[in-house]
């Protein structure tokens, strides 16, 4: 297939959307188990489901929230959305009622998608009561799969399909998709905001980065303009990673559409599933984080010839353990590139190369974009090359500022530039290697230990699969290092083995006082470990041996 350069003519969402379908209309735009969808089909649903959306008010301005996963229905309601002049407000489907309350209250949305399984749907209707939310668009899930997948699966998951979405505020989406005449145009300017991208909010609540369609569309040239020549980068692109994250939305959804590839959509994540899709569709292109590679290789039986297709591979969302990445490409004979990003920008600020990264190195940075790594302390002095400090961004895929915190707005965004609270430093020809975040930075007696220096260290041990670390109160440094560690398979370790091994990677100072093994850790939905539960864990921990001191 030949690469089709990024367009420079669309100023709006709504505009990539529409060159696309005019310009590959008979070739395949998404692959959901075994259902291909073209795109000029896919041109038509979203022609209907806007009409659909502006009949039930949607206006410039809108929000429109989706807690979906993976299918088509997710992909037509957020081009849909665009052309309707709305915003999308993407939701985590598997956050619980409370979150999905504060979220839809904070955003303002008026409408929100959600599918017809009873998970899902249950907690998001309930989180509903006393929000701006009119309407209620049920997307059924099983009408979207291959005939006989659909029957299969209405018949063994009977008790999960939720058959009580009907009432005054309730719009199916088969009737979206059915609906007559034409959307009425609607006149977005470049500067007007196209999504709502939430934070996970592991410091507090979550904010709400306003990403506007200018964002969106030079995110999108500078994802293209590293990725595009790569092999195979967007002619089949599997899609494991949820659509609601930046990353998926961005390096899949926009990105393969506006390049009028093709996207396999896999609505959750299983290792021995994922490998079976893959060997089925045999795809291209393959966009993950790292426990998802990692939980490939682990995979029983694993065979590498079920992933033979995969020709371009890019690490997001949390730095990619060298041991795996080795590991990867070993079996696979393809590089796995990585790139770094966050909420607030788009995502993507570096990518590797095609000619190759830097060892401990997140990519270069792309095209239209500067870094500057600053002092920690105020007034954030610019540091020299390969001095270790804040890491901060200007370009045009960076924010307008978070929606409604303009205190917050006002500390992250500094003439222009956005500081990341991430920690890293820059070689002299433009890469960039992270240290970790400053809000994870352990401080021991007066230093700074850096957490992934120590989880590093553990993943060089050949019986660690996944390692966290993070900082508990010490009475004698203020803060000490605690890991977390889960082995591989068949393996066995002692705490003894890993502190042996430490002895010879990290200083006296970074290693942990302690040593805990878990059968698992917690991860986000994207599978990223994920550390805010355990510090929450060890928090309640100790206000529990308090209390019992203090009842004793």
């Amino acid at each position: 297939m030949t690469v089709v350069p990024p367009t420079t003519s669309a100023k709006t969402l709504a505009d990539l959307f529409t060159t696309a379908v005019a310009t590959f209309g008979p070739r395949p735009a998404l692959d959901f188990m075994g259902r291909k969808t073209s795109y000029a089909e896919l041109g038509r649903q979203v022609g209907a489901v806007t009409a659909g959306l502006q009949a039930l008010g949607v206006v410039h301005g809108t929000r429109v929230a989706m807690t979906m996963p993976n299918c088509p229905a997710t992909v037509i309601l957020y081009f849909a959305i665009q052309r309707a002049g709305g915003i999308v407000v993407a939701l985590n489907p598997l956050y619980v009622e409370r979150e999905i309350s504060h979220l839809l209250r904070d955003s303002g949305a008026e409408i929100v998608c959600l599918p017809n399984l009873s998970d899902i749907s249950t907690k998001v209707v309930k989180a509903t009561e006393g929000s701006a939310v009119r309407h209620i668009v049920a997307c059924d899930f099983a009408a979207q799969l291959p005939a006989i997948k659909r029957i299969l699966f209405r018949i063994a998951r009977r008790a999960a399909i939720a058959h009580d979405l009907v009432g005054p505020r309730f719009v199916s989406f088969q009737t979206l998709l059915a609906t007559k005449g034409k959307p009425v145009p609607v006149a977005t300017a470049p500067d007007d905001p196209a999504a709502l991208q939430y934070t996970g909010g592991t410091t507090g609540l979550p904010k709400a980065a306003v990403l506007t369609q200018a964002n969106l569309l030079a995110n999108f040239a500078q994802v293209v303009d590293t990725v595009a020549a790569m092999p195979g980068a967007y002619r089949t692109a599997i899609c494991v990673l949820p659509l609601f994250h930046v990353f998926a939305m961005m390096a899949i959804l926009i990105s393969t559409i506006g390049q009028g590839g093709e996207i396999v959509l896999v609505p959750r994540f299983e290792a021995k599933d994922l490998i079976k899709t893959i060997a089925r569709t045999k795809p291209t292109a393959m966009f993950g984080v790292p426990t998802i590679y990692t939980a490939i290789l682990r995979e029983p039986g694993l065979n590498p010839a079920d992933l033979a297709s995969i020709m371009t591979c890019v690490s997001g969302g949390a730095p990619l353990p060298a041991e795996i990445r080795t590991e990867f490409e070993r079996v696979t004979g393809v590089a796995v590139r990585e790139g770094y990003g966050l909420s607030e920008t788009s995502p993507v600020v570096t990518m590797t190369p095609l000619d190759g990264g830097r060892e401990g190195s997140c990519g270069r940075i792309v095209a239209n974009t500067r870094i500057a790594i600053r002092d920690i302390e105020p007034p954030h002095a610019d540091l020299a090359i390969g001095e270790r400090g804040v890491v901060w961004i200007n370009g045009p895929q960076v924010m307008r500022g978070y929606w409604n915190r303009p205190e917050e707005t006002a500390k992250a965004l500094v003439d222009g530039w956005f500081n990341t609270g991430d920690v890293g430093y820059l070689d002299e020809d433009g890469f960039l290697y992270l240290i970790d975040r400053t809000k994870d930075l352990i401080l021991c007696s007066g230093y700074n230990v850096y957490p992934r220096v120590i989880e590093e260290a553990l993943y060089a041990h050949p019986a660690v699969l996944e390692a966290v670390v993070i900082g508990v109160p010490d009475s004698h440094r203020g803060q000490a290092p605690k890991a977390f560690v889960v082995l591989r398979p068949g393996q066995v370790a002692t705490v003894a083995d890993l502190r042996a091994h430490l002895a010879e990677h990290v200083s006296k100072i970074e290693m942990p006082r302690e040593i805990e093994f878990r059968e698992s850790l917690p991860k986000t939905l994207i599978g990223k470990l994920s550390k805010k539960e355990l510090v929450e864990e060890e928090a309640a921990k100790r206000a529990a041996a308090e209390g019992s001191r203090s009842a004793a």
